[in-house]
């Protein structure tokens, strides 16, 4: 498969991307002690084939002198990642409090000398990773004296050389439904696909989709999310449907404020983000379409900040709508909708594997978070003004997103 041509990139950043070999693929997961697995190791997002334990072990082998362990759970039904939406809260039973251990030794991933190598406690989300130190170890253990986790994945990274290859996709219920395999078992991931093209490449991805979510909420629990996923390289971000709700613009300046306050942060931890254009409706099901000034100020911001392009979610899905649920909003599953976003995400950060000279952080360096760039949002007409304040820099962009002169 070869992806579209390339987006256009803005960010100031020259450093290539790393790969970081997936070295759990396929290994056997060894439940409980006493039970094992290879549905936790296969790739697959599939919610039919968790495992319920409070033991699961991994056996990696020796070599890597720092490893990133990613896992990915099942809530009884649940999608979403968190409970973070005002609109529409959630409970959920999760696995809050668990410790991540390494062993040179063990032979069945319950016998042998075991190493505390990291401790969670108070886990709010589904998804998550988290660097762990591997030099002369072979095995790792996710273990809880508490509540057990329903696991769909656990993934093992090498990170030996820096762990710029990991990705969060933060969004909607767009991206709880369409960034899982609903459509079918054999459902490609956005990690699969760039694998596909790129061989040397297994991205580490956290899907990080909450239902009724909108910017407001976000902005919130940015503690949260930071304490969650802020030691990821790549926030890829779908966001504007529930901010944009019912098609007008009454909201446009909060939506955009909020998403510089993200951008802002995102850039203090070292984060690079690629922000998507928000996915158009069908508005003969839905009754309601984006406003055009969201996706001005989406592209704008990309430019005012020097961000990734990511995936045009919009222009896709006003042109197939076959791809969209009943109520004209949310990526179909029989149909293909997810297997939809998950090609364009792929499609869209092709280019930083393309490139090896492409524009990511090369090294996790935290930046200055004491001034945060606020923009100011003025809407005339089919346009859309961004002020920011440094110096008197004003730019327009007309209803496509294309700087007006």
């Amino acid at each position: 498969m070869k992806f579209l041509a390339l987006p256009l990139f803005c960010a100031a950043w020259a450093f290539a991307i790393l790969p970081n070999e997936n070295l759990s693929q396929g290994k056997m997961a060894y439940v409980d002690g006493n039970d094992s697995s290879a549905y936790l190791t296969d790739g697959s997002l599939t919610n039919w084939k968790y495992k319920e334990s409070k033991n699961v072990a991994l056996h990696i082998g020796e070599g890597p002198s720092k490893v990133f362990v990613s896992w990915e759970l099942y809530s009884f039904g649940g999608i979403d990642w968190a409970d973070f939406a005002s609109a529409c809260p959630h409970t959920k039973t999760l696995l809050t409090d668990f410790a991540i251990l390494t062993s040179a030794n063990s032979t069945t991933g319950f016998d042998g000398d075991w190493d505390t190598a990291y401790v969670v406690t108070q886990n709010q989300v589904l998804a998550r990773g988290v660097a762990v130190d591997f030099e002369g170890k072979s095995w790792i253990r996710l273990v809880s004296d508490d509540n057990a986790g329903q696991f769909l994945e656990v993934e093992v990274f090498d990170i030996s050389n820096g762990q710029n290859d990991t990705w969060f996709f933060m969004g909607t219920s767009i991206s709880a439904m369409g960034i899982k395999q609903q459509d079918s078992d054999t459902t490609k991931t956005t990690a699969m696909l760039i694998h596909e093209q790129f061989p040397d490449f297994t991205p580490a991805m956290l899907r990080g989709g909450v239902s009724c979510i909108n910017t407001t909420d976000i902005v919130n629990h940015l503690p949260e999310y930071l304490e969650a996923v802020g030691n990821v390289n790549f926030w890829a971000i779908e966001m504007g449907t529930n901010d944009g709700w019912g098609g007008g613009t009454w909201n446009l300046s909060t939506y955009v404020q909020n998403l510089q306050t993200i951008i802002d942060a995102a850039k203090a931890y070292g984060i690079s983000v690629v922000l998507a254009r928000t996915l158009a409706t069908d508005s003969s099901k839905a009754g309601w379409q984006l406003a055009p000034e969201f996706l001005a100020a989406e592209d704008s911001l990309i430019q005012v900040n020097g961000l990734y392009q990511g995936p045009d979610f919009y222009a896709f899905f006003k042109e197939h709508p076959e791809y969209l649920a009943s109520d004209g909003v949310h990526p179909n599953g029989e149909t293909g909708g997810g297997a939809a976003m998950h090609r364009l995400w792929a499609e869209a950060i092709a280019p930083i594997y393309a490139d090896t000279t492409s524009a990511i952080y090369s090294h996790r360096k935290r930046a200055s978070s004491a001034s945060p760039s606020l923009v100011k949002v003025i809407v005339n007409g089919g346009s859309v003004e961004i002020r920011t304040p440094k110096g008197n820099s004003v730019q327009n962009f007309d209803a496509k997103g294309r700087i007006a002169h």
